[in-house]
């Protein structure tokens, strides 16, 4: 138990909006990135928080559903200024890519088939194979520490991949298997979880501005719970009814607001993780992009502040612009990218108010430890998927599907190989991984090399 901690950090509201604008604006890269600009500024900077504290929130933060890195402004803006505090530090960890990929899609959905714009998305798709297979990568070397972490997400990659099962499921299952192997305290399952442990060179949570206490406002409230879970429900499942019950379920804006609020409760393990389903529900299912076309979104989301599930938005704009009827096309797919990012983004708020409470009682807690270790080397078999997904509609045009026994097997048509893209690809992962080149320099290299290449008819 932490005492209470009655004392201002004396750190002004103003000042706060200030840094959590600068943040926004400078999270690129993905959660890893966007996690990393934070610690840099709100713990060694700012000294707002320790490293202790600030490790406790991110472990919390990887076990909800939604974007880890804005649920861990929510989290620290909730510690410094309450909910106020909470509900700034979100809601502009998003709007900066929100309007950046909303110009972005304007420019995709009117001019995409002008030879530069396609070469520019070309380029994009090839740099975002490589970076989705860094991902892989740098989250393996992480959480793949023992034979049970590696065992955890190959199966987690056999079951998405081949057998198509449920990716919440595939996360659940981890979950309750890291969760007793925690409980019952195999070493195996500790390995590989949470983001290090802090040292006598880092800031300790006595030396941090919001000090090692539980500020006053922290302490958990059955009337504040149900009151804010009360209001924020309402906020994100009002448009969803109303949109049902005027316009049905065959609505091209009722399936936006019902199928991106199911993957707010789903999207455990971080964008990755859950765009091998989007991909293929927004294909396969509903119809609203073609396969590369995830990929162009991908792409933008990449070189764009904010949190990379924010591809979604490019996913509802394209859908309405295709589908809407009685509406001017882009003024239904800007009313249907706004629909998905409120679908998207408020339910992080619920799942940080409700329980960071109770949470920050829990600074130390083994099962829920092992369960993130857990977690996230599934999502390392995940993520894989996306990969190979991905990198076969690059690469080949055409992809045909084999089933046998029960299992689902990606065939590619070899006729249909292009090798502009595979070398291009190739080029960027030699780039990455033997050279470390910086993110955005490849993303930025691989789209000039695509528009280049479109102006010279190859």
């Amino acid at each position: 138990m932490h005492p209470i901690n009655e004392s201002p950090h004396h750190v002004p509201f103003r000042e706060a909006v200030k840094v959590w604008l600068r943040i926004a604006l400078l999270s690129f890269g993905g959660p890893a990135g966007q996690i990393a600009v934070m610690h840099r500024i709100l713990v060694e900077e700012k000294k707002w928080i320790g490293e202790r504290r600030f490790l406790h929130a991110l472990n919390y933060c990887m076990m909800l559903p939604g974007p880890e890195a804005q649920q861990l402004a929510i989290y620290i803006g909730w510690l410094m200024h309450r909910t106020k505090g909470g509900l700034v530090a979100g809601s502009l960890f998003v709007l900066p890519g929100f309007i950046a990929i909303l110009a972005l899609s304007y420019l995709y959905a009117t001019l995409g088939n002008v030879g530069a714009v396609e070469g520019l998305f070309f380029g994009l798709k090839a740099a975002v194979l490589a970076v989705v297979l860094n991902a892989v990568v740098r989250i393996g070397k992480r959480a793949l520490k023992n034979r049970v972490m590696l065992s955890l997400a190959a199966a987690a990659f056999i079951a998405i991949f081949f057998f198509e099962v449920a990716f919440p499921l595939i996360i659940l299952s981890a979950a309750l298997l890291g969760y007793w192997g925690g409980k019952h305290g195999i070493a195996a399952f500790q390995a590989g979880g949470g983001h290090g442990n802090a040292d006598a060179s880092v800031l300790s949570d006595r030396d941090s501005l919001l000090g090692e206490g539980l500020p006053a406002h922290a302490r958990p409230s059955r009337q504040w719970s149900l009151r804010m879970s009360g209001t924020l429900l309402l906020l994100w499942l009002t448009p969803v009814v109303l949109l049902l019950a005027l316009f049905g379920s065959d609505n091209v804006f009722s399936q936006i607001a019902l199928f991106f609020s199911q993957m707010a409760v789903v999207t455990f393990g971080g964008a990755y993780a859950v765009l091998g389903y989007v991909t293929q529900e927004a294909v396969q299912h509903y119809g609203w992009l073609a396969p590369g076309e995830m990929l162009d979104g991908l792409g933008m989301a990449e070189t764009t502040p904010g949190p990379l599930i924010q591809v979604v938005q490019f996913v509802g704009f394209m859908g309405a612009f295709r589908e809407a009827t009685g509406l001017d096309p882009m003024v239904a797919a800007t009313l249907a990218a706004l629909l998905t990012t409120w679908v998207t983004f408020v339910p992080c708020f619920l799942w940080i108010f409700l329980g960071a409470p109770y949470v920050e009682r829990l600074r130390d807690n083994r099962a829920l430890s092992a369960a993130l270790s857990a977690i996230t080397a599934a999502v390392v078999g995940v993520i894989l998927n996306l990969a190979i997904w991905f990198g076969l509609h690059v690469i080949f045009a055409d992809v045909g599907e084999w089933h046998i026994m029960g299992a689902r097997l990606l065939i590619p048509d070899v006729a249909t190989l292009d090798l502009l893209a595979l070398l291009l690809s190739a080029s960027a992962m030699i780039a990455i991984f033997r050279f470390n080149v910086g993110m955005l320099t490849v993303l930025a290299s691989c789209a000039i090399f695509g528009v280049l290449a479109s102006l010279a008819g190859l």
